[in-house]
């Protein structure tokens, strides 16, 4: 049996093939690996479920993580460009073992040679995946990449990425050289593996810069030269179906992908500056969009109060905070609890982030007259029971909103200001009248993510009074109290943190609040007021997170 049919065989008994693909696969020549990622493009199977395949056909152990221990002997024995060229890294040494871990398991000249630089040893080969494999190298054998400092992350630059470019004929269609299709590529994988939420392409005078922001915060990664600026957004422009001939107005556009078996929509924006046109493009896992209001990190008392507003049969719901604070997921979890086939649910977006079953949803243009507020008025001709409006950005929308509100239907919808008062003032400086606000609004959510500690993190002491003077009103020991800060590890790239966590300021404006409101009152006599009232604020919140070992007194005190 060759090699392919024992491929086949082995995805076929683990049920992962359907008849096409096999048919497809006995065509294909190379290694399995390259049979394999054929099978990655198509998606019928992940990547984890290929490199497990792979090490059962060749007899080796499949590393999902490579825990690095003992390598400081052996680091200088084979070269850094070796190990980058044929991604393959010496993960473990005990014992005169060396543990090795390739990417590729047909690569058997490389595992020689590797044993020959090795030769002292006895060596064992495993399987890991590339990006892994790339992790390892960079964290650990590439010293002149970590001393970059603490605010970059691993870039393909580490690994000769840009070697293939430096020699492009720069008059012949960059975009569609394989170099620079390459670079994009590996742009777009690294983001997803590193679980990057955004990508930026940031022309500057002599060269480009691009950035992840990972949990909430920016990291350089790569700077390619100038002379391939123009390719590299051509390519991004074509992939999104823009219009790469206009270079002097914004644009938008999306790219759907599929990367290891994951379905992905990016989002893409251009608009030009001084040496050229910035893309930033913004990554959306569309298997994401089945949120579940339990699930999502509510504390127990703003979820029941939260559910008791979502019973409500009309009225306004908000939803307030700044770009990137988490409102289109909370508000798709809202939806989706009321999503059970007995409501007629419509939104208009601009733009729809994720596509949910069973609910319509418009895309707002403003170009062509497509409005919030038109596509709102548009959609009560529709017999809606729940509605969600993207954003409230003007009076004519608030006033529609409200309206609406008033006949019958629950409305949903987001504000950007900085808490839950300020939404009320914000719809009063548009020019509502306090008492549409008061017979419409029910209730006003605010709302931050903060980042998660990674299990690295590391206890600390801090008095009563500390915590006090950050902001916390509730009754604390009289003695110190252990919260956790960040250390750093492989896992969180030595930030400390993996991952983000919602807090929330949720204020529901019962009858006393709505004397309150009528009065025209500040913003801070109305947080005072809901305060008084039971409404924890984001500070609290976030403390609360800090004393749960969730999150950092530092960080907490950054995004509130």
């Amino acid at each position: 049996m060759t090699l392919i049919e024992q491929f086949v065989f082995v995805l076929e008994q683990k049920n992962l093939v359907s008849p096409e693909d096999v048919k497809l696969l006995k065509k294909q020549s190379g290694s399995l690996l390259k049979a394999g990622q054929f099978l990655l493009k198509k998606g019928s199977i992940t990547e984890e479920d290929l490199f497990r395949v792979l090490a059962e056909i060749y007899g080796m152990p499949y590393l999902d993580k490579l825990e690095i221990a003992g390598i400081e002997e052996i680091r200088g024995l084979i070269p850094l460009r070796f190990l980058q060229k044929f991604r393959l890294v010496p993960y473990r040494f005990e014992s005169g073992y060396v543990y090795l871990a390739v990417s590729d398991p047909s690569a058997l000249h490389a595992i020689d040679e590797a044993r020959i630089m090795l030769s002292a040893f006895e060596i064992s080969v495993g399987l890991s995946r590339e990006s892994e494999i790339l992790r390892a190298l960079h964290n650990h054998f590439d010293e002149d990449s970590r001393k970059r400092g603490e605010d970059e992350i691993s870039g393909e630059s580490d690994f000769e990425l840009l070697a293939d470019i430096e020699d492009l004929d720069e008059s012949s269609d960059l975009a569609n050289q394989a170099p620079i299709i390459k670079l994009v590529n590996v742009i777009l994988s690294n983001a997803v593996s590193e679980r990057a939420s955004d990508i930026h392409i940031e022309p500057q005078e002599k060269e480009i810069t691009v950035r992840y922001r990972i949990d909430g915060m920016m990291y350089k990664v790569l700077s390619p030269p100038k002379s391939v600026q123009s390719g590299i957004i051509s390519r991004i422009k074509i992939m999104a179906g823009m219009n790469i001939a206009e270079n002097r107005l914004p644009q938008d556009g999306r790219i759907k992908i599929r990367f290891a078996g994951r379905e992905l929509d990016i989002r893409v924006s251009s608009l030009p500056t001084a040496f050229g046109e910035r893309i930033v493009m913004r990554l959306l896992g569309r298997t994401d969009g089945s949120y579940e209001i339990e699930k999502i990190g509510f504390p127990e008392s703003v979820l029941t109060d939260l559910k008791k507003l979502l019973a409500l049969p009309n009225g306004i719901i908000l939803i307030t905070g700044p770009t990137g604070s988490g409102k289109t997921t909370t508000l798709y979890a809202a939806l989706n609890s009321l999503n059970d086939n007995t409501r007629n649910i419509i939104t208009v977006e601009d733009p729809i982030e994720y596509q949910i079953a069973g609910i319509s949803q418009v895309q707002a243009r403003h170009k062509i007259g497509l409005t919030f507020a038109e596509g709102l008025r548009s959609i009560l001709r529709q017999d809606p029971d729940v509605i969600m409006v993207g954003e409230i950005r003007d009076e004519e929308t608030a006033r529609v909103a409200i309206q609406a509100s008033l006949t019958g239907h629950l409305v949903f919808s987001t504000l950007h200001t900085n808490d839950a008062p300020s939404a009320l003032t914000r719809l009063l400086d548009m020019g509502i009248e306090p008492y549409l606000i008061t017979s419409t609004a029910r209730g006003i959510m605010a709302q931050r993510l903060v980042r998660k500690l990674c299990d690295c993190k590391r206890p600390v002491f801090l008095s009563p009074e500390d915590l006090k003077a950050a902001g916390y009103r509730a009754a604390l020991p009289k003695k110190k109290i252990q919260i956790y800060e960040p250390a750093g590890c492989d896992k969180c790239m030595n930030t400390g943190y993996r991952g983000r966590t919602g807090v929330y300021e949720l204020m529901v404006t019962g009858p006393e609040m709505r004397e309150i409101i009528l009065k025209n009152p500040s913003i801070d006599e109305l947080r005072e007021e809901a305060v008084k009232r039971g409404m924890q604020t984001l500070r609290e919140a976030a403390l609360e997170k800090v004393l749960a070992g969730e999150t950092s007194l530092e960080e907490a005190l950054r995004i509130t």
